[in-house]
């Protein structure tokens, strides 16, 4: 390829054969000595560049330059650090680089004349080593024509201003009278005569190495220069000489030069240091990936310790059963049943507690959870209605955290050993942003329209904005009308009013656990509506691709049981992105889900709350609001508020749009109760208006922060070798912490959440979600950096006292089996599958231990990659002998 007359810029990149060109050239005793005896080189580097082109490698002396001084420095790094480069490869020109910069002897000058004697050796032998000791290519780095040559000096000086001139050494003498001595005053002369710096004779008395491998003089001061004696016999023009260099190091370009030089090298010291941290992070990093692949080692080898031990069992029951001893086979327990749950029974003239835990079948928690059977057994406050007294004891472990954290919340300066809140989804990151863009002049405007009742339904221009500015984030196929939003001070108000106007007293509504617990108040306290739940598992079968997957088959079979009961299902109930889960559903679910309600006359909600807190790009959110076709567009209701997405969550603003009149008009009247103050409706509308500034500014930087928070946590949940749902939706983390349960029941699930309180962390426990298995937890990552690190540190201090409370309890116990299943991890999810051994063989039946296997063959792909095929070719003898056996049988 031809490169004649390209410009090339400075460090562009060389090819290997073009970089043992150079090396060749640079490495000549000759062209060595000539760059170390002068300050400036860009003639030496010229003309290597020149010979370079005679052989097809078209370089500028600029890029010969750069890359030589890149080389050094890479040189000086592996030295000075003893290390090779990353990934255990040497630097292929290192022991080049190391022969010529090492192995050669100071230079010394018995008088003034040696120096112009090197520079004429220069000018005659330069182009003749060019021309005839590297005319090949070929020749190896290790050649005998530079045995022994000086450490380069490449310092280079852009500038026209002046340079450094260091000090004659004091031994130096001078002798008179010779001819050579007399063509160097002649020159000297001439030199003279120009005030330019770079025309003065430069004498190196002594050298410091920098960490880049550039030799730096090292300058005497003024009163050195001043001791030097004259010695009888020097001559007048000597004599002038020296005064005039005497007066050069007075210059303050001089002091100039060389604090540049100076802070070349606490540069260069500075970008080493950076280097040696990013290596050290890269090995930190690197061992933590180690560590997690160690632990997920483990699991798998107790998972198949585990299932051995089974089998075993199993062999031992058929022997006993065939020697004559009787055995019931039983079916396997626990399939069709679920852990407790916290029920709140009258206690009326038995007095006593008001709570009491009762254990019932699936089908009936389905039904009758928060519902009114007999208010009247309540034991009431004489001062409130049996629904005022049921409300004043509601209280989950939501709010008793929430409480506790408030009275002793988590600040920096004021109380650093506070409570950190990781359980209230609340958007932390981006303050600085909303409050800045909240307070700018367009902001505050306080009209009299503004201070007087609106419409129910919100200011018209309010109304107005919100339709464009869902038409346009949901990609709607069609502009939205402004008629059929509604706007209310919150999406929780807006789940009370549907609950109101949708379902009588006593009917139910469909929804899917887990799920948001804040619904369970607004829903049932306040319109007194139940839930109907569709319990969702974390296993994954043939139907479930993913762990907690919302499938038509499961909303059909909840709500046939629901109608079997006798409750009234009016609507279902959908949140995209799912909370807490972080899932977000397809379009084909959406249209299935739909289509579904649609078969049954059902209304379906759709919460949006979380719709541009899709932080990462490999994940596609699908509003209802942009489907092509609704199946049933007069019993969709869609919500969205700026709670979540604009990260103010003090400032309560939902919205609804639903094209069915009726609906909004009934939601319309209860507004008088939930309405937005009109400054507060100016706000919002001037923030969707202002499109540019969400686009560029807030979403790009709150995505960024969402995914690098997201990435913290969940790289910190890899290595204490917790599973969790990896998801890009979101404040949170959906986390599986049954290994830390011994037993497994909801009751040693809020021991633990408590003992994350008590160590100053809250987070949200399953039950509060209605999860139907034991040991989920919420965290939220939505924080800043130093509290998403102290509340890190102090969930591992909590799991790993746990942990090693769990294995003193196993040692105490030795016929009990550990619990902890197989961390089976895909591109989207780590999760672990739980189980309750028995405690010895023989107390089991071979109906539990059949069930126990299945349980753990579900978990497990451990047969598909242990067949029977592959043991046969790596273990053919042990095969053969098995196989006889079996065939004696």
């Amino acid at each position: 390829m031809d490169f004649r007359g390209k410009k090339y810029e400075r460090g562009s990149n060389w090819s290997d054969p073009e970089v043992v060109e150079l090396l060749q050239l640079w490495a000549d005793e000759s062209v060595q000595i000539e760059l170390e005896s002068c300050l400036r080189n860009q003639h030496v580097f010229n003309r290597i560049a020149e010979v370079l082109r005679e052989k097809g490698i078209h370089r500028t002396g600029d890029q010969c330059r750069e890359k030589i001084k890149k080389m050094k420095l890479e040189y000086r790094r592996i030295k000075d650090n003893s290390k090779t480069p990353r990934g255990g490869r040497t630097w292929k020109f290192y022991e080049v680089m190391d022969r010529v910069l090492t192995s050669r002897p100071a230079l010394a000058y018995g008088s003034l004349s040696s120096s112009m004697m090197a520079q004429q050796v220069l000018q005659g032998s330069m182009v003749e080593s060019y021309h005839h000791q590297f005319a090949s290519s070929t020749l190896p780095f290790g050649h005998s024509q530079h045995p022994e040559l000086m450490e380069i000096k490449c310092e280079e000086v852009n500038s026209d201003g002046h340079s450094l001139t260091p000090e004659p050494p004091q031994a130096m003498s001078y002798q008179q009278g010779s001819p050579e001595e007399q063509e160097m005053e002649r020159a000297f002369l001439e030199r003279a005569q120009n005030d330019s710096p770079i025309s003065r004779v430069e004498i190196p008395i002594e050298t410091s190495v920098s960490p880049s491998g550039f030799s730096e003089p090292n300058m005497a001061n003024s009163s050195q220069i001043q001791n030097v004696v004259p010695r009888p016999g020097f001559s007048a023009l000597h004599r002038l000489r020296k005064k005039r260099k005497g007066q050069r190091m007075r210059d303050p370009l001089d002091d100039l030069l060389l604090k540049t030089l100076t802070s070349q090298r606490a540069m260069e010291e500075r970008f080493l240091q950076m280097e040696e941290r990013r290596f050290q992070r890269d090995l930190d990093a690197e061992e933590r990936r180690m560590q997690l692949e160690q632990r997920r080692f483990e699991l798998e080898r107790e998972h198949e310790f585990r299932m051995f031990n089974v089998f075993a069992q199993m062999l031992s029951i058929l022997k006993q059963s065939h020697s004559g001893s009787s055995s019931s086979v039983a079916m396997p327990r626990g399939l069709d049943f679920s852990q407790a749950l916290s029920e709140i029974e009258g206690m009326g003239g038995r007095g006593g507690n008001l709570q009491e835990m009762r254990v019932r079948p699936l089908a009936k928690r389905r039904v009758d959870v928060y519902g009114f059977c007999n208010p009247s057994g309540f034991q009431r406050s004489p001062y409130l209605s049996a629904r005022g007294n049921f409300a004043s004891i509601f209280q989950g472990s939501s709010e008793e955290g929430y409480k506790a954290y408030h009275a002793d919340k988590y600040d920096e300066d004021k109380n650093p050993n506070g409570i950190i809140n990781f359980g209230t989804s609340e958007n932390k990151l981006c303050f600085d942003l909303m409050s800045k863009r909240l307070t700018q002049a367009d902001m505050n405007v306080i009209d009299p329209p503004l201070l007087q009742y609106p419409d129910w339904k919100g200011h018209l221009f309010l109304r107005e904005e919100v339709a464009r500015f869902l038409t346009y984030y949901c990609k709607a196929p069609a502009p939205l009308k402004a008629e059929n939003v509604i706007v209310l001070n919150g999406c929780g108000s807006l789940f009370s009013a549907l609950a109101t106007v949708l379902c009588d007293p006593g009917e139910a509504v469909l929804i899917a656990t887990p799920f948001y617990g804040g619904i369970t108040q607004s829903v049932f306290l306040y319109g007194n509506v139940k839930l109907v739940y569709v319990y969702l598992d974390s296993k994954i079968t043939g139907t479930n691709t993913r762990p907690f997957q919302l499938t038509v088959e499961k909303l059909e079979k909840a709500l046939q049981d629901a109608r079997a009961e006798g409750v009234t299902v009016r609507a279902l109930i959908l949140l995209n992105p799912q909370n807490p889960l972080g899932d977000i559903y397809s379009l084909s679910e959406l249209r299935d889900y739909l289509e579904f309600a649609k078969r049954h006359e059902l209304h379906v909600i759709v919460d949006e709350i979380y719709m541009l807190s899709v932080f990462d790009e490999s994940a596609t959110f699908h509003s209802v609001l942009g489907m092509d076709r609704l199946p049933d567009p007069q019993r969709t209701h869609v919500m969205w508020g700026i709670t979540k997405d604009f990260a103010v969550s003090g400032i309560r603003f939902g919205t609804l749009y639903t094209e069915n009149q009726d609906v909004a008009n009934a939601v319309a009247s209860l507004c008088y109760f939930h309405g937005v103050c009109g400054p507060v409706q100016h706000k919002v509308a001037q923030l969707l208006r202002d499109r540019d500034w969400i686009n560029q500014v807030y979403l790009r930087a709150n995505h960024a922060r969402l995914k690098a928070a997201h990435t913290y946590v969940t790289d910190e949940l890899k290595t204490l070798g917790v599973p969790f749902l990896n998801r890009n939706a979101g404040f949170f983390v959906w986390i599986d912490f049954r290994k830390y349960l011994k037993t497994g029941t909801f009751e040693e699930e809020l021991l633990l959440w408590k003992r994350f309180l008590d160590n100053k962390v809250l987070l949200s426990c399953g039950k509060a979600f209605e999860c139907s298995e034991p040991g989920w937890f919420r965290i939220i990552f939505a924080d800043k950096t130093h509290r998403l690190q102290l509340g890190m540190q102090r969930i591992r201090k909590v799991l790993e006292e746990r942990e090693q409370e769990i294995l003193a309890e196993e040692k105490e116990q030795p016929c009990q089996s550990d619990q902890d299943g197989k961390a089976d991890s895909t591109d989207e999810v780590i999760f672990v599958s739980r189980h309750q051994e028995p405690t010895c063989a023989s107390s089991s039946s071979l109906g539990d231990l059949i069930g126990l296997l299945q349980q753990q063959m579900r978990s497990s792909d451990w047969l598909q990659k242990n067949t029977a095929e592959q043991f046969a070719q790596e273990k053919p003898e042990i095969y053969d002998v098995f196989s006889k056996l079996v065939g004696k049988q």
